[in-house]
């Protein structure tokens, strides 16, 4: 991927520049010499008396020591446009009840509680009130059918599930003989419905008290159960400890710039292991107002929640931004979004011409970072003091060791020197967010490791400045007459003609190339598909990428399959494509083609 031109770099370093408040993150080579996770431990409280550390008390209860009870933590707006603004003194005692309902209930530190709601309060109360309890939380996804819920509830051997009336009679009823360690069902809303073991929250949690003594918490002892999906197989249950808000508030800070007065707005579903650990610890930790949207993507009412409630700093996702783009950025015209002073984007390699788009959309360009399930927070970041080179992942947070490596037979790692030369990205372990462990699967965990480094399957180079670029999974790499290409760079081309919306590239069997590209592509809006647009785009890809890179062939599809999280499939536009089994599609986008 070529570097932005030197107008561009000028622009986008005027506009970092320009910013107040000053980044958080000034001197980063500075920060990166004198950072120890020791310091970044010494931001939060603890427990008093010694007492460890929990999450919970460090992104709620805390604040009330520090004279912010009456501050706006989380301001919801529901899809009927209503409205509801916790404080942080409230989210205090709102967290608390819900704990003390927990223990009403006979439910022990360690037990496994499951939050399957819309993005409503209810589900923040009720993530935050069992950590503060001490129970293992799972936020899921409320679009999951019935098998993806038994899945992760089966592995898991849950408690509690809290739920509505309608999502417990039409996704988890069928499941409760399943299910044998499933002993409560705490329904949020009045809709009649009956069963053992059910709850109403309104019975259960309105009358609890609202003080809460968090109990001692060793702060590696089991918080957070993020499950992953795989290419085949079950997911995995990515397990994550209380200890991961140190690099909560840490990167909250750095990487997305959060400052006190902040109003911040993290598009993603708790479902999603960016919704929780940025869509509910991070900005609650730093001490900002958080806004929580219910409704699902519309640009226009994302628009007016950026200009109405005055939001500063926006983390959001490839595919949105992309959405948006397919609808032009005319439709922003009467939108003040002058409060905006930092857009920041993740779930899958943001395209440079998304970055470019947020520049001439929004001035201010998107600033992609990368991080995984398993990494728990954000590891590599295009910083606000930084200038972003579009397309590129950006460089590691300080407490992050990054490098290229490839894997030798020995089964250890060796260190690739060499600028922009492919290699596996890396990171040296530990950091206070890394998972501890696959849920009942130590081998496959010990294989993410050798010789110190954390393996994490994605591919990657690094640049002469310390930037990385994403070239695309493991598994996602196309081989063809000798040459590696990443689909991501084949996307990205095809993204910079006018027609595309988006792209999905994979690698074909050929019996002479070994594999060959083929792209999917959906158009936008008053473009057709049809042959002479195809030449087109070949040509296009072909002057773009070289014959050796560009697809040989494209297929238009009037949407691309992708996860909730926003990440297009490729593996599932590959088994399709080749009659293959599908593997599991409990994060598919129910709308996906």
């Amino acid at each position: 991927m070529d570097h932005p031109t030197p107008t561009l770099r000028e622009r986008i370093h005027k506009d970092l520049h320009s910013l107040r408040p000053a980044p958080n993150l000034l001197d980063y080579e500075a920060r990166c010499a004198s950072f120890r996770w020791e310091d970044a431990r010494r931001l939060l409280d603890g427990l008093p008396q010694g007492g460890g550390l929990n999450m919970a008390h460090e992104a709620v209860d805390r604040h009330l020591l520090h004279g912010r009870g009456s501050k706006t933590a989380i301001r919801w707006i529901g899809k009927d446009g209503s409205r509801r603004d916790l404080d942080y003194a409230q989210l205090t005692a709102e967290t608390a009840r819900f704990a003390n309902a927990l223990r009403s209930l006979g439910v022990e530190a360690g037990e496994r509680v499951f939050v399957l709601l819309g993005r409503v309060p209810e589900l923040h109360v009720a993530v935050l009130g069992a950590l503060k309890a001490c129970c293992v939380v799972t936020p899921l996804f409320s679009a999951f059918g019935p098998e993806p819920i038994a899945t992760r509830a089966g592995a898991a051997d849950v408690r509690v599930v809290v739920t509505t009336p309608e999502l417990y009679r039409r996704k988890l009823r069928g499941l409760r003989d399943r299910l044998p360690g499933l002993r409560h069902v705490i329904l949020v809303g009045d809709a009649p419905c009956e069963g053992q073991g059910l709850q109403r929250w309104s019975e259960l949690v309105e009358g609890a008290s609202p003080v809460f003594a968090i109990p001692p918490t060793d702060p590696q002892s089991m918080a957070l159960l993020h499950f992953t999906s795989g290419t085949t197989g079950r997911p995995k249950g990515a397990v994550h400890v209380h200890e991961a808000i140190v690099a909560h508030v840490v990167t909250g800070r750095d990487a997305l710039d959060l400052h006190d007065d902040d109003v911040f707005w993290c598009t993603a579903d708790p479902g999603w292991v960016t919704g929780t650990s940025y869509g509910i610890l991070a900005p609650l930790v730093n001490g900002v107002t958080s806004v929580v949207v219910e409704a699902e993507f519309d640009a226009e009412a994302w628009y007016s929640v950026l200009e109405r409630e005055r939001v500063t700093v926006w983390y959001t996702a490839p595919t949105a931004i992309r959405m948006m783009m397919k609808l032009g950025a005319e439709v922003l015209h009467g939108h003040d979004l002058s409060a905006l002073r930092f857009a920041a984007s993740v779930g899958e390699p943001l395209n440079p011409e998304a970055v470019v788009w947020g520049l001439e959309a929004f001035g201010r360009p998107f600033h992609d970072n990368w991080w995984q399930t398993e990494t728990g927070g954000i590891m590599i970041a295009n910083f606000a003091a930084l200038d972003v080179k579009p397309g590129s992942m950006g460089r590691p947070l300080p407490g992050i060791e990054a490098a290229i490596v490839r894997r030798t037979a020995a089964g250890g790692v060796e260190v690739v020197k060499t600028p922009m030369t492919d290699g596996e990205l890396a990171l040296k372990a530990p950091w206070p967010s890394m998972m501890r462990g696959y849920l009942h699967e130590e081998e496959r965990y010990r294989k993410c490791f050798a010789d110190g480094w954390y393996l994490t399957g994605d591919l990657a180079k690094r640049d002469e400045e310390g930037y990385y670029w994403f070239v695309g999974r493991g598994d996602d790499v196309i081989k063809s007459a000798g040459h590696l290409i990443g689909p991501f760079e084949v996307e990205s081309a095809l993204l910079e003609h006018p027609a595309v919306a988006e792209a999905g590239v994979i690698g074909k069997p050929d019996p002479v190339a070994g594999e060959t590209v083929k792209a999917f592509v959906a158009l936008k809006p008053g473009w057709d598909a049809g042959e002479a647009l195809r030449r087109e785009l070949l040509g296009h890809a072909r002057t773009r990428l070289g014959a050796a890179v560009a697809p040989k062939e494209i297929d238009f599809r009037t949407g691309l399959p992708r996860t909730r999280s926003g990440k297009i499939m490729r593996r599932l536009l590959k088994a399709r494509e080749l009659g293959l089994p599908e593997g599991d599609l409990s994060t598919l986008e129910e709308d996906a083609a």
